[in-house]
């Protein structure tokens, strides 16, 4: 490295000791098949599949120096045993009862667990049906206003704080209506006002958010809501030195997206139509067959393909291409959805070519791994004095089908290359070289 680029020590970073409380709104599907899993893996019953923390390598130097170290072993990243959950849900009951009702995992693989998750109760959640129009909440906090509800999370918090060492906040919540930021989004001071006064474009799921950055604690939003990506939060998240991200486990058919559209990209292969349907039938898919929630996840969705072709500077090759979502809540599938795509695009004269994806996936399966991970580094992040105060953590826009960025800066969609940017981070603290991949004096030395 240049010696204007001399690489953090590592030594700064400081270690994982204690309990890391992992802190759920939302304890439905995704949130009970990742505590679960946590705990059968923890008791040898399951592998960690999925989860780059737990099974991902990282390589470091020239190849010939073969030195691959598995990422848990190589950065100072949270033990799974040290690993504590609390959280949050509107429909009452401890998490086992939950687990059966989300229908995801095996009846006996959770009879195993019964008595771990049977103690585990969430809290009564900050809910209002407004943002979450097809929900009806039975076990919710009152208040006076939205500011004595916020208060009443940090009360949570505090709480659990003398129960944990470090701790971190998930949002496993349904996803709300769409809303776009207005003034009492814009900083800090007027937030905080609007708090006070009930303002309408103030979300249950912003409550939280704040609450959590108030206490000093990384978060990270699972759903495509707006949430911590406006400037208020952001203003106090660096303030507060609470890491943030980007927002939408990005698990099924955007993934494959992320990883199909930088290949056409690529190769030069034109596109002329993209068609995406889904079938769900969680309380996901009930949620998002109101229109406004789907219109949140429809924006989340819809963004990718155009981030990552630059249609703008590669007219010939993407202009005006046609690009539909869609997503249908059909119950008998369950958990259980299924993406399926038409792509139809063109190569060399112009001559068309077509081609479909039919993945038959398991939306709360592929969340469960990437919420872990979320958690496991935002608690790094929030222990690296080179991270902590950054706010957004770009490097984990891998995560998410929504990755914020800086203002002025457009996100990052290329799977390959977030991938990349978020091992180089971790090089990067660690006090390693970064990967170039150029190769030209492997053979030299």
């Amino acid at each position: 490295m240049s010696a204007t680029n001399v690489a953090p020590n590592a030594a700064e970073i400081k270690p994982a000791a204690g309990k890391l409380g992992i802190m759920i709104p939302g304890m439905g599907a995704v949130a009970t098949t990742l505590v679960a899993g946590v705990e059968a893996i923890r008791r040898g019953m399951a592998k960690p599949i999925g989860s780059m923390t737990q099974m991902g390598t990282i390589r470091l130097g020239k190849r010939t120096e073969d030195r691959t170290p598995m990422i848990k072993d190589f950065a100072p990243i949270a033990k799974l045993d040290d690993v504590v959950f609390t959280g949050w849900d509107i429909f009452g009951g401890n998490l086992y009862e939950a687990a059966k009702t989300a229908g995801v995992l095996d009846r006996d693989q959770l009879l195993e667990m019964k008595p771990f998750l049977e103690s585990i109760e969430p809290m009564p959640a900050v809910f209002d049906q407004h943002y979450v129009k097809r929900l009806e909440g039975k076990r919710i906090k009152s208040g006076k206003n939205k500011c004595d509800l916020a208060n009443q999370i940090r009360n949570d918090i505090s709480e659990f704080k003398t129960r944990t060492d470090r701790q971190v906040m998930i949002w496993c919540g349904s996803t709300e209506i769409f809303l776009q930021q207005t003034a009492v989004h814009q900083t800090l001071a007027a937030f905080e006002k609007g708090l006070v006064e009930d303002d309408p474009n103030i979300s249950p799921s912003m409550l939280y958010a704040w609450a959590c950055l108030k206490e000093g604690i990384p978060f990270a939003n699972g759903a495509p809501n707006l949430t911590v990506d406006i400037p208020a939060l952001r203003e106090l998240s660096k303030q507060m030195g609470a890491p943030i991200c980007g927002k939408d486990f990005k698990t099924g058919q955007t993934f494959l997206k992320t990883v199909l559209a930088p290949a056409l990209k690529t190769r030069y292969l034109g596109l002329s139509g993209w068609y995406s349907t889904n079938i769900l039938g969680n309380r996901d898919g009930e949620v998002l067959d109101d229109p406004e929630s789907f219109k949140t996840k429809e924006e989340s969705k819809l963004g990718v393909l155009d981030y990552i072709l630059q249609p703008e500077k590669h007219p010939d090759l993407y202009k005006d291409f046609y690009h539909k979502v869609r997503i249908n809540y059909y119950p008998p599938r369950g958990d259980n959805k299924e993406g399926w795509d038409n792509i139809d695009l063109f190569g060399w004269l112009g001559y068309p070519m077509q081609l479909k994806v039919d993945f038959l996936c398991r939306d709360s399966i592929l969340a469960a791994p990437l919420a872990l991970d979320l958690c496991l580094y935002l608690d790094l992040a929030a222990r690296t004095p080179l991270l902590k105060n950054l706010g957004i953590q770009e490097w984990l826009s891998f995560y998410f089908k929504a990755p914020d960025s800086a203002p002025g800066v457009y996100p990052e969609h290329d799977l390959f290359i977030q991938s990349m940017k978020l091992k180089n981070t971790l090089r990067h603290i660690m006090g390693e070289d970064l990967l170039t991949h150029l190769g030209l004096d492997y053979y030299g030395d």
